[in-house]
């Protein structure tokens, strides 16, 4: 009972920050988090799969909060950003332990492979461009959020013990 305590109240906070840090970007930096070429900051939480499946649940529901609540989502966001959000993290857990130098290097791209085909696809349909165009702007953007704030956040959690201290 205690650990579906604790993996629901993480799941729940993790919701509620992704929304929240994505919310913050697009106010700040307006567009920055929902177009082709974006930098979406706050997909740097997904490398908290690498210490929790918590994350699964709990990103895919941050996102679907936000595309539902935000006014600039295109029709399909909802859908098609949390399937990409749930199958990125999802594919993340799986790959928790697959290590390049101790940097779970195929982990993190899992998002950019997910949102570049998924959402690529979406953003041809709506804006055009065409699907391989949309697919590597989505997948320069999440790779890019990925290789710095999510290694820096990966490395300052595992330099601070933070993964055996919150999620043990």
């Amino acid at each position: 009972m205690r650990r579906k305590i604790r993996l629901l109240t993480h799941a729940s906070l993790l919701a509620a920050l992704y929304a929240a840090l994505t919310y913050l970007q697009n106010f700040l930096v307006p567009g920055s988090a929902s177009w082709a070429i974006q930098f979406r900051a706050s997909e740097a939480l997904c490398i908290f799969a690498f210490f929790t499946p918590a994350t699964i649940p709990g990103l895919s529901i941050g996102c679907l909060l936000f595309n539902l609540s935000f006014s600039g989502a295109l029709p399909l966001d909802a859908l098609v950003g949390t399937l990409a959000t749930f199958l990125a993290t999802g594919s993340m857990w799986l790959l928790r332990r697959q290590t390049i130098r101790s940097v779970p290097f195929t982990g993190l791209c899992m998002p950019a492979l997910f949102n570049a085909i998924l959402v690529g696809w979406e953003l041809s349909i709506y804006i055009g461009g065409g699907f391989w165009i949309n697919a590597l702007y989505v997948a320069i953007g999440e790779i890019a959020v990925l290789l710095t704030l999510g290694s820096a956040l990966y490395f300052a959690v595992k330099a601070r013990r933070l993964d055996q201290k919150l999620f043990a």
